[in-house]
């Protein structure tokens, strides 16, 4: 008796239950994820130094976060899924490639984006409302919800199209989430927090600008107008330098102000790194060591926030 052969429709049922779990996990970015909650637990570690820590309001700050941080991610593959299929692919910059490689329509990924953006806001409502993280915790992540979104969609706004999604993100990641970290764990936004995650941002912009230059000639292929394909290498290197030299600058600075002398030594360790990375940008196509700059630098901040006895730490700023 010959077989019966399976509907076209059923294998494609099938081979879509494969691809997808696959797709979505990769589309969230885990690696970046990761990242994300290394720097947002670095703005709860400056909470515990400067005062007492509700840890469940910093547990579940951590979880909305990476929701909203997930659907960030997952607009970015659907808005850029044409320069993702054009750009050489690192472990740092040219998106997941997941769409390209799934076959997957980007629609996949749009639906993802909105499904978690509105599980993060929508629990961070109720979080309030059960009073488990502080007003000016979903202020903030509302705020980075929205600008994340912005960096990407809708086209015709994107920051990212028009020579602003460099800085958005080196704001966005490098400053407003550390704060956000503090917020949701201390209740409040000192000016000196802010000031603190100031050096940080600067070298998260340095790091930025280095990721996006492999990707110069995909993205001004489709019309994406970053930096790197409006601005030329020498202007890029010099913004370079003037933002790692400014974040320098900045560390020694508020010593004592906006941080304890032991977290600013364990900041300008990595100048070795960041002077070496300079360097090499727009010569040489990895952005390696810009990422190892900023990735030691918080890491290293983390450490060494985490070390201060529990509110022994008074800013004066």
């Amino acid at each position: 008796m010959p077989l019966r052969r399976q509907p076209h429709h059923a294998a494609d049922m099938t081979g879509l239950a494969h691809r997808l779990p696959s797709a979505l996990v990769s589309m969230s970015r885990p690696s970046q994820l990761l990242l994300i909650g290394v720097v947002y637990l670095t703005g709860v570690a400056a909470a515990r130094a400067s005062g007492t820590v509700d840890a469940e309001a910093a547990t579940v700050g951590l979880c909305l976060v990476l929701l909203v941080a997930a659907s960030v991610h997952y607009a970015n593959e659907y808005a850029d899924a044409e320069v993702d299929a054009l750009t050489r692919r690192t472990a740092f910059s040219g998106g997941s490639g997941a769409l390209s490689r799934s076959g997957l329509s980007r629609r996949v990924a749009l639906a993802a984006a909105t499904a978690t953006g509105l599980a993060g806001l929508g629990a961070g409502l109720a979080a309030v409302a059960l009073g488990s993280i502080p007003p000016i915790g979903l202020l903030l992540l509302g705020v980075g919800t929205i600008a994340g979104w912005l960096y990407s969609l809708p086209p015709a706004l994107a920051l990212s199209r028009r020579g602003l999604g460099e800085v958005s993100n080196a704001l966005l990641g490098g400053l407003l989430l550390p704060v956000y970290g503090y917020a949701v764990s201390g209740g409040s936004v000192p000016a000196w927090i802010v000031a603190a995650f100031l050096p940080f941002a600067l070298v998260d912009l340095a790091n930025v600008l280095a990721t996006s230059w492999p990707d110069r000639q995909a993205d001004a292929a489709v019309g994406k107008r970053t930096l790197a394909t409006r601005r030329s290498a020498v202007w890029l290197r010099s913004v370079n330098v003037v933002a790692l030299l400014l974040a320098g600058t900045l560390t020694v600075a508020m010593v004592g102000r906006a941080y304890p002398p032991s977290v600013a030594a364990a900041s300008l360790a990595v100048a070795p790194v960041a002077a070496f990375a300079a360097m090499r940008f727009t010569r040489v196509e990895s952005p390696l060591w810009p990422v190892a700059t900023m990735v030691g630098l918080i890491a290293l901040q983390l450490v060494a926030w985490s070390l201060i006895p529990p509110g022994s730490w008074n800013a004066a700023a």
